[in-house]
């Protein structure tokens, strides 16, 4: 009896015995033949590359304000605008993210995560175009809003996607992809910026990227495991499993946990230890509307709400609307140059977002949300102490430094955290059955947040002065360290059945299972 509870295989161990093999071992007639649960690593990592592919419009989304605005206030500009409409010029697309942002949540729940990845792309394709051809402001508008809300879409569908077709060894480096692709986003539209002569031009370039995404994405990437499951299509998602994982690891292990979870998501059986393998998928799920008020919903809701609205008012996106505003307000570079800071500023923001890609497999989400919530409040009360005391157009000196440290260390450590944290958690946070419309919810939250931000970015400096404006962006994200350090949970290393099971309040903290792995079997993937 002994020797046969040594080979029971266990559900969360990271090797098990091959389907066919088990029972002839329990006999004592033939060892298991064993395999690793870690599927390829080098698929996983290409297929997540495609489903983030659709982000890059984001951040392009996000800094083509800062390119066009200064041209169009131009004397010689052929679409000039004045203080306000340059407002809505930059915050009008953030007016239909939280539409797309909800969307997106009822298109991956009802047609799937890869019918969305795929759809999510033509609002952007055509938003661009419509910008490129503007030659009035009611068009320029409406290209904006059509782009806003197509970065709506994207968001959640990408991170979704990724969370639940890579494992969790994987899953938090490769979820910060997608705040990699915004961070390259902002970039290439600053380098466009700065390369370009004419505004129009980057917007018919950016149209480019949604194209290749769309492409992509229908030819490369297969339907979620997770999604597949949850609808009853087992044999389907098997194949998809496959495709993701290869062939040489435990397949049937992991398909049967995934059901195991989808069971207790939808309200079906009352826990795990009464479930046999792939039990309770014709059983009634639960109403959706019930899902959405439980508590294991609610609570990562209202922490993810909370982490935004303290993110974006800590003034992230008025530096990226405005970048080339605000190196001009630092009394940084002049001319041409402005351009050029601005790009410095984007390509350190994308290494830095490279950095924390690797850094949240390694430290975890907590440690990282708070050296962006107090480097944030340090770097812009430094910003804002310079603003106010240093004289504009002052002789070269040491102090001179002080606004250039400041805003790149503000670009570093809000990068490090904020840009990545938060939208790595939506894909981890909230149940399966659920997922796909918090997932919305909650990017539609963050979006609200940026265009209140952003929009009222010129009448804060106008109220508070431009340092009061920046000292109020530190003391929120100050504050929010507070927040932080007491209730954001720390998801790194566990399943998305482990998170939910806290969330759930079945068990007491959030912590990996502690998992044994034999020391003469590997398998593929990174360790």
């Amino acid at each position: 009896m002994e020797e046969t509870r040594k080979l029971q295989p266990d559900s969360k161990a990271i090797i098990c015995p091959a389907k066919g093999k088990a029972k002839e071992a329990l006999l004592g007639e033939k060892k298991p033949e064993l395999r690793p649960v870690r599927g390829s690593a080098l698929r996983q990592i290409l297929v997540a590359f495609v489903a983030n592919i659709g982000t890059i419009n984001t951040g392009m989304v996000f800094g083509f304000s800062a390119v066009a605005i200064p041209q169009m206030e131009m004397p010689n500009s052929t679409l000039p605008i004045n203080e306000e409409q340059a407002s809505w010029v930059a915050s009008l697309s953030s007016i239909s993210t939280p539409i797309g942002c909800l969307l997106s949540g009822w298109l991956m729940d009802a047609l799937g995560r890869r019918a969305a990845l795929i759809m999510v792309e033509v609002p952007l394709l055509v938003g661009w175009i419509l910008i490129a051809m503007a030659n009035n402001l009611p068009l320029l508008y409406a290209g904006r809003l059509v782009v806003g809300f197509g970065s709506g879409l994207v968001g959640a569908p990408a991170r979704v996607y990724t969370a639940e077709a890579t494992q969790p060894h994987l899953r938090g480096m490769l979820s910060a992809l997608a705040s990699l692709g915004v961070s390259f986003g902002v970039l290439f539209m600053y380098a466009l910026g700065a390369c370009l002569p004419n505004w129009r031009h980057c917007a018919g370039v950016s149209a480019a990227v949604p194209l290749v995404a769309l492409v992509l994405a229908a030819v490369a990437a297969p339907e979620t495991p997770s999604w597949l499951i949850a609808h009853g299509r087992t044999k389907e998602a098997r194949c998809s499993l496959a495709r993701l994982r290869g062939d040489v690891c435990d397949l049937d292990g992991e398909l049967d946990q995934l059901a195991r979870g989808s069971s207790i998501s939808a309200g079906v059986g009352k826990g795990r230890s009464q479930m046999g393998p792939l039990n309770g998928q014709n059983a009634e799920p639960e109403p959706i509307m019930t899902a959405l008020f439980k508590k294991s919903s609610l609570w990562p809701l209202g922490i993810l709400v909370a982490y935004f609205v303290i993110y974006q008012w800590s003034g992230v996106n008025a530096v990226t609307f405005y970048a080339v505003e605000v190196v001009r307000m630092a009394g940084i570079g002049g001319g041409d140059n402005d351009y050029l800071t601005a790009v410095g500023m984007g390509a350190v923001r994308l290494v830095a977002t490279a950095a924390a890609c690797v850094l949240m497999r390694r430290i975890g989400r907590r440690p990282l949300t708070l050296v962006s919530s107090i480097g944030c409040g340090v770097t812009m009360l430094g910003l804002a102490g310079s603003l106010a005391f240093l004289p504009p157009g002052g002789s070269f000196s040491a102090a001179s430094w002080i606004p250039v440290i400041c805003l790149f260390g503000f670009s570093i450590t809000s990068t490090m955290g904020y840009l990545v944290v938060p939208w790595v958690m939506i894909g981890e946070v909230f149940p399966t059955r659920v997922r796909g419309i918090l997932g919305g919810v909650t990017t539609c939250a963050a979006h609200l947040s940026v265009f209140t931000v952003v929009k009222t970015f010129p009448l804060l400096q106008h109220l508070l002065s431009r340092p009061g404006a920046f000292c109020f962006y530190g003391c929120v994200s100050l504050l929010g360290s507070i927040f932080f350090a007491t209730l954001l949970p720390e998801t790194k290393g566990c399943t998305l059945q482990e998170i939910e099971d806290y969330f759930s309040g079945l068990t007491p903290t959030l912590k990996p299972a502690a998992k044994e792995v034999p020391k003469n079997v590997k398998g593929p993937g990174l360790a």
